[in-house]
């Protein structure tokens, strides 16, 4: 199905209207005394988001003791036995993100007693199975809200390359130059194209679609046109752009600044 994209005035309003849905969220969990997954990206799209969901939790004294965050994806690097995650402390580590941008300022915000506990912080094994992440999240329930972001130059979501096959499950990828492109804006510690990783861990197409509950899409700025335009058009996932995945999820909400949405505007 086709999904029109809200659009909005900033990227401040983008991150808003998104973290109020997940507070929503984390609120009617807490309520029924069940888990709520949230299924988070890393770098520059997401990061209003939760900045303004931080500030709710403080505002509304959230419990987020049920919460856990499942990351998306996490770049790793070749060894003698196979793949291993990068550094954590290094600038670029999707988990190391997790931890400093995701859990450190939501439980800096919450009261002592309801914060995330660190073993809630989930991300894919490059050493295990295909797949074993998606049972993983299936066994707790599935995602509730999966928070999507997109590639600006060639519509990656997550790691997952253009090409991806809609049955993708969690696996380890190969990166495009393409992506491996986008992700030196995206983590300014990356110098030159060669000190981005050729190979990621990473949900795939499937677990997306499949385990999420509900799933928002925030794309903001004027290099992130041609995905909304991408997006917008889609009626089904399209595997030379693999945001289009938002078309076929369950109760997709696609939020979009002026900027980003300007060629729908001048199309119109």
């Amino acid at each position: 199905m086709h999904v029109p994209p809200e659009v909005h005035d900033s990227p401040d309003q983008v991150g808003l209207l998104a973290a109020e849905d997940i507070a929503a969220g984390i609120e009617s969990a807490a309520t029924a005394g069940r888990t709520f997954v949230l299924g988070c990206p890393s770098g520059r799209s997401p990061l209003r988001t939760y900045a303004h969901l931080a500030d709710l939790v403080a505002e509304r004294n959230l419990d987020l003791s049920h919460v856990i965050v499942a990351l998306m994806d996490e770049y790793v690097v070749r060894a003698a036995d196979g793949f291993q995650l990068v550094d954590t402390e290094l600038q670029h580590s999707c988990v190391g993100f997790g931890r400093r941008q995701i859990l450190g300022p939501l439980n800096a915000a919450a009261s002592p007693g309801r914060r995330i506990p660190d073993e809630n912080l989930w991300y894919p094994d490059p050493a295990a199975q295909p797949g074993a992440y998606d049972d993983a999240l299936a066994a707790v329930g599935g995602i509730d809200i999966f928070l999507l972001a997109s590639g600006a130059s060639d519509g990656h979501i997550a790691l997952n390359p253009a090409g991806t096959a809609p049955d993708s499950v969690t696996r380890v990828v190969e990166l495009g130059d393409a992506t491996r492109r986008d992700n030196l804006g995206t983590f300014p510690s990356f110098r030159r194209l060669e000190e981005v990783p050729r190979y990621g861990v990473t949900v795939g197409v499937a677990t997306i679609r499949d385990l999420s509950r509900a799933v928002i899409m925030v794309v903001t700025g004027e290099h992130k046109q041609v995905t909304v335009q991408r997006v917008a058009a889609a009626g089904s996932y399209q595997a030379d752009w693999p945001a289009t995945v938002l078309s076929e999820c369950a109760s997709p909400r696609f939020l979009a600044d002026r900027a980003a949405a300007a060629l729908l505007s001048a199309a119109s």
